[in-house]
């Protein structure tokens, strides 16, 4: 099952903005996986982005090969969205990915990472990157210190 089901609403707008939602479907009939009235499709939008969750049942699980990615500003903000997602019943993972409660991936790559491995000085963005590669959860001073070449 995808994640909003309409209970519980996890991406509230105060944590997502633009994020709500919409209409939930249930299924007319049984099917191989579900029973009538059960959830079918849910209409949700993230950060803006319209999207259509469907319940294929347990055979059909969220994988890495989807993931949402915020780009956030700070560490403020990238705090917010990693404990929102976190602290929800998610779970950390590396180099700023995440999962909810239900297994979607998420991305929370702060503004200032992006920046530092596409710079042009190779050097400053290798060793970024590798300090990078130490974090489950985005440190952007690391980050920064990593790109001046301290620490």
């Amino acid at each position: 099952m995808w994640p909003c089901t309409g209970r519980g609403q996890p991406y509230r707008a105060q944590t997502s903005p633009n994020s709500s939602v919409g209409a939930v479907h249930r299924a007319p009939g049984d099917f191989p996986s579900g029973q009538q009235r059960d959830v079918l499709t849910v209409e949700f939008t993230v950060l803006g982005i319209s999207c259509l969750g469907l319940n294929g049942g347990p055979a059909f699980q969220p994988s890495e090969a989807f993931s949402f990615q915020v780009a956030t500003e700070d560490q403020a903000e990238t705090d917010r969205y990693w404990n929102a997602i976190v602290g929800n019943g998610g779970q950390e993972s590396a180099c700023g990915w995440c999962k909810d409660r239900w297994g979607v991936s998420w991305q929370i790559t702060p503004i200032a990472l992006t920046r530092a491995y596409t710079s042009p000085d190779r050097a400053a963005a290798s060793r970024a990157f590798q300090a990078m590669m130490t974090m489950k959860k985005i440190d952007v001073a690391a980050i920064e210190a990593a790109v001046r070449g301290v620490g």
